[in-house]
């Protein structure tokens, strides 16, 4: 017992940080909740970053190391990028994101270099099993699990566990834990994903094998219910090229196809439901609808339980022989051919033909004033997005500003003056549109010096399609650069488990790119820094070749020298430093949420000295210079209030929110030019811009600088541009 205790404790470590990071950050929007985890991650790994630089033993190379340093220049890509950003605040809070990422990602790698033969499967005697890496794999699916048993449960007890809404309004749609559903849809597709390798894998004790097969249940049936199209198509995508990539796809498509039949069951009967698949549905018809939910899945589980027991027992009584392996293979593989044969068949004899279909769905795809689908079972099958609309706001700001961007997290602030319908949203739904507009070509090329150092890393452990790039050291002896073949007796040839385990952790990671492709789940901590993990440990691990017997930690630290201390020192005090900035920002929210408390308490003075410690902390905030400046008007120092104004349009002269401020307090000031030539700069920055609600009534000349200003709004909202000139 103690034995497997200690085999299972790094999985049961990795899912419950997850799982814990999940919880507690949510869906990364609000500072207040996540900032917390980017300090206790930056922190955390910061020490075990130094840890791992003083046990990992120094004839290994340090492998991953161009790409840490390149995610590392990204994220102070984004700290520089205060200096022209159009918002300064956000871009510094994006900076510490991006560390906290880093310090996971380098955590990954290097404790992959440090302890490369430490998990070993338990059980497993076969000499062709060597140790596997089953910790971060497990975990990841582990963790999966659980958030999605999690988000049914919403839904089977939605009194007793949370009823999913948003300013009242009841969605059908699962969206817990992280208060967005397509979030919800990649924590299920990672998983299954996972899922594939632990029902198909040599190695392992036959009962937690069988467990692929209801959790693969339960995470499809938390995929569909999600009605995440991305998702969806993320992890067919990631599912094919597991299948193309790992040798066992008899063994991963019966998981798949054993799991897919008890979810369709579940999904079918739940589409079904009014109660289930309706908004703002009645809280007592929603728990009698799933409470009915519930006894389905928990039949479910347990009938794919038996059917994952029993196929492992038939499969290791009765194993097909060579030739029959390879027909079903090769019927398995000629499957996807079929269906897109079939497919472009069904089109070709549709009213529209085949051009014609396929033309109308690019129209259908890049239209922005596309509708948006409902938030029901019908949106699975929908092509309509407004997707095209946020895209072409970031396109435009990139076209106008190529080379940095309007700045980290400039997107919400620098759209407005560029979008056409009323619609508040703070990402782009796409990483590399959000980047092209946040930190331009600059952070484009840097994007793809990362992927391009991650994934030649990546084939050096994992060898796709048993190929390789050419390497440093062969090109430095005049070798041609190319993808070239393995030889026929190359050991690196050989599908063990930690290489089938590694091929799994690249689909994942490819499920994930092309889902952060077309959202902005890159900034839901909970799947990104699931993702980061598995990305670490691939690009860390290097040749499998490289693994040796497990040793001692006790000789490496016999042999730290004064570099390799001072480094390590390094380390911890750059993650201290980083925790502090980390911290900041929240620091100054929470004063200037304490300020407005206190003006509410009747406490003048002890909320303008809130307030300025609210500015102290975080300087580049505009919340906090308003904040401020709205309370020193109140406890009337005009001439203050208009200098912090004034301030804060300096600070940040491309948001239309300083400016609206000044032009308001110019108005109450009895300053009407003043306040006319602000709020013009503050429609043209954001035509839909609110008109200034000042008691001016008794002021015939306030009355006409207002009427003008509306004018300018009516102007510019029906497209005559008057308020820009």
């Amino acid at each position: 017992m103690a034995g497997l205790t200690l085999v299972a404790l790094p999985t049961l470590l990795v899912a419950g940080a997850l799982c814990l990071i999940t919880f507690l950050a949510g869906g990364g929007l609000n500072p207040g909740t996540r900032t917390p985890v980017e300090i206790a991650l930056t922190l955390t790994c910061g020490v075990g970053i130094a840890a791992a630089i003083l046990l990992a033993p120094a004839e290994r190379p340090a492998y991953g190391i161009w790409s840490i340093a390149l995610l590392l220049a990204l994220a102070a890509l984004s700290a520089v990028s205060v200096i022209w950003s159009v918002e300064p605040d956000g871009s510094w809070q994006d900076a510490g994101r991006l560390f906290a990422y880093a310090a996971l990602f380098a955590f990954a790698a290097l404790w992959a270099r440090a302890a490369p033969a430490r998990w070993p499967i338990r059980g497993c005697e076969r000499s062709e099993c060597p140790p596997n890496r089953s910790a971060i794999l497990g975990g990841v699916l582990l963790a999966a699990a659980v958030v999605c048993g999690y988000a049914l449960l919403t839904k089977v007890f939605p009194d007793a566990i949370g009823v999913e809404q948003s300013a009242g309004h009841v969605y059908a749609r699962l969206q817990a834990p992280y208060g967005y559903w397509n979030a919800t849809g990649l924590a299920a597709a990672l998983g299954a994903v996972g899922c594939l390798w632990l029902g198909a894998r040599r190695c392992g004790h036959a009962l937690w094998n069988a467990l692929a097969y209801p959790a693969m249940g339960l995470l499809l049936v938390t995929l569909l219910l999600a009605y995440s199209r991305g998702a969806l198509v993320a992890f067919a995508i990631g599912v094919t090229l597991w299948l193309c990539l790992v040798p066992l796809r008899l063994r991963g498509a019966t998981v798949l196809g054993v799991g897919a039949l008890g979810a369709a069951v579940v999904v079918a009967w739940d589409f079904s439901q009014h109660a289930l698949t309706t908004e703002d549905v009645p809280l007592a018809e929603r728990v009698s609808a799933g409470h009915q939910l519930g006894v389905l899945l928990a039949a479910m589980l347990v009938l794919l339980m038996l059917a994952g027991v029993a196929i492992g027992f038939l499969t290791s009584e009765r194993p097909l022989s060579p030739r029959a392996r390879r027909r079903a293979g090769a019927a398995l593989l000629a499957l996807p051919v079929i269906a897109v044969i079939a497919l472009l068949g069904a089109l070709t004899v549709s009213h529209r033909g085949l051009f014609g279909s396929v033309s109308h769905t690019v129209s259908t795809l890049t239209n922005p004033n596309a509708p948006l689908p409902h938030n029901g079972p019908g949106r699975l099958t929908a092509l309509g997005s407004v997707r095209a609309r946020y895209w072409n706001e970031a396109l435009e700001i990139f076209g106008h500003h190529p080379l940095l961007g309007a700045g980290a997290e400039g997107y919400e602030t620098a759209r407005l003056r560029y979008r056409t319908a009323i619609v508040d949203v703070g990402q782009a739904h796409g990483f590399i549109v959000q980047t092209l507009a946040d930190l331009g070509m600059m952070g484009l090329l840097a994007v793809l010096a990362l992927l391009w150092s991650w994934l030649a890393a990546a084939g050096r452990a994992t060898h796709p399609f048993n190929r390789r790039w050419t390497s440093w050291r062969e090109l430095r002896g005049g070798a041609q650069p190319g993808w070239r073949a393995l030889p026929a007796t190359d050991p690196a040839r050989r599908y063990g488990a930690e290489r089938v385990g590694l091929l799994t952790l690249v689909c994942l990671l490819a499920t994930f790119g092309i889902h952060s492709f077309v959202d902005w789940t890159w900034y839901v901590p909970g799947v990104a820094c699931a993702a980061l993990l598995c990305a670490g440990w691939v690009v860390g691990r290097g040749p499998l070749a490289e693994t040796g017997a497990p040793r001692s930690w006790a000789p490496a630290l016999r042999e730290v020298g004064p570099i390799r201390g001072g480094v390590a020192a390094a380390v911890v005090v750059g993650a201290l430093l980083a925790a502090w900035a980390q911290w900041q920002p929240q620091r100054s929210a929470d004063a200037a949420g304490e300020a407005l408390t206190l003006v509410v308490a009747g406490r003048p003075a002890a909320a303008l000295a809130a307030a300025h410690t609210a500015v102290s902390r975080d300087p580049l905030s505009a919340k906090a210079l308003l904040t401020l400046a709205a309370i020193q008007e109140g406890t009337g120092q005009s001439t203050a209030a208009g200098a912090t104004y004034a301030h804060a349009v300096h600070l940040q002269p491309a948001n239309y929110r300083t400016w609206q401020a000044l032009g308001e307090h110019d108005l109450h000031d009895g300053q009407p030019h003043a306040a006319l030539q602000a709020l013009r700069a503050a429609v043209y920055l954001n035509p839909e811009a609110v008109a200034p609600q000042a008691q001016i009534a008794d002021n015939a000349e306030l009355l006409s600088i207002q009427d003008a200003y509306l004018q300018a709004l009516r102007d510019t909202g029906s497209g005559g541009g008057t308020a820009a000139q």
